[in-house]
C-alpha cells in the first residue's frame, strides 16, 4: 500500500510540477489532449511500461529511464510460481515429512537452530522465493520452540536470518535473480563478497549452540499449544 500510494502521489505531483515533461510524454504515446485525462493516461502508461528521458546527462537518463511493471514481470512470475509451489508442498504435507525427522534428531538447542537454518536455506533453493523460506519454517518450528521453552523472538530472528538473508545468494531465487539483473553481476560472482549474508545466519546458529542471546520462556505442552 505504501509503494502504491507513493507511486500515485508521485504521478499527481508530476502532472502539476513537471507539466512540460508530462505534456511531451502525452504527445509521444498519443494520449488524450485534455489535461486531466491525458495526465491520468500518462501516469498509467508510465507505471505499466516505464518512462524514458533524454536529458543529455547519462547518469540521470539511466536513473529515470525505467521499464515500469512490464520490466518486473519475470520476477513477478517467479514469485507467483514459487508461492504456488510452496503452498502445494505445505498442503500435501511434504514439508512436514522432510522436517519432522530433523526435529526428532535435533536433541539440543544448537541442532534445532541448525535445522531451522537448513530448512530456510533449503526452501530458498527448492522453492525459489524468500517469502516461503521465511514463513514456512516459522510455522513448522513454532510448536517445537514453544515446547522447549524458547521464546518466539528466537525463531523470528533465526527464520529471518536463514530465509531472508540467504535468498540473494541463490541465482534462481527471486531476490538473487533481481539483484543479479539490477547489478549486472551474476549471483555466484558477488556471493563471496556478501559477507553479511553469510555471517548473519552463521552467527544465529552459533547463538543456538552457545546459548548466547537465547531468550527463554515457560515451556508449553502440546495440548496448550493447540
Amino acid at each position: 500500500m505504501a509503494l502504491l500510494a507513493s507511486a500515485l502521489v508521485a504521478g499527481a505531483q508530476a502532472a502539476v510540477f513537471q507539466r512540460d515533461v508530462v505534456t511531451g510524454f502525452v504527445t509521444e504515446i498519443g494520449a488524450s489532449t485534455q489535461d486531466v485525462i491525458g495526465s491520468v493516461q500518462a501516469v498509467w502508461t508510465v507505471m505499466a511500461n516505464g518512462f524514458s528521458i533524454n536529458s543529455g546527462i547519462g547518469d540521470i537518463d539511466r536513473l529515470l529511464s525505467r521499464g515500469g511493471m512490464d520490466s518486473m514481470l519475470l520476477t513477478i512470475w517467479l514469485i507467483i510460481g514459487a508461492v504456488t509451489f510452496g503452498a502445494l508442498l505445505e498442503k500435501f504435507g511434504l514439508i512436514d515429512r522432510l522436517v519432522q525427522p530433523m526435529i526428532a534428531a535435533a536433541k539440543t538447542t544448537g541442532r534445532l537452530y541448525l535445522s531451522v537454518f537448513c530448512t530456510g536455506f533449503g526452501l530458498n533453493i527448492a522453492a525459489g522465493d524468500q517469502y516461503i523460506a521465511l514463513v514456512l519454517p516459522s510455522r513448522i518450528f513454532r510448536v517445537e520452540f514453544a515446547k522447549r521453552g524458547l521464546a518466539p523472538q528466537n525463531l523470528s530472528r533465526l527464520a529471518a536470518d536463514s530465509g531472508t538473508v540467504t535468498s540473494p545468494l541463490v541465482p534462481w531465487n527471486s531476490c538473487g535473480a533481481f539483484m543479479g539483473a539490477v547489478l549486472g553481476v551474476p549471483t555466484l560472482l558477488y556471493l563471496p563478497f556478501a559477507l553479511f549474508n553469510i555471517a548473519s545466519p552463521a552467527l544465529s546458529v552459533f547463538y543456538g549452540y552457545t546459548g548466547f542471546k537465547v531468550v527463554r520462556a515457560e515451556p508449553v505442552t502440546e495440548s496448550e499449544g493447540a
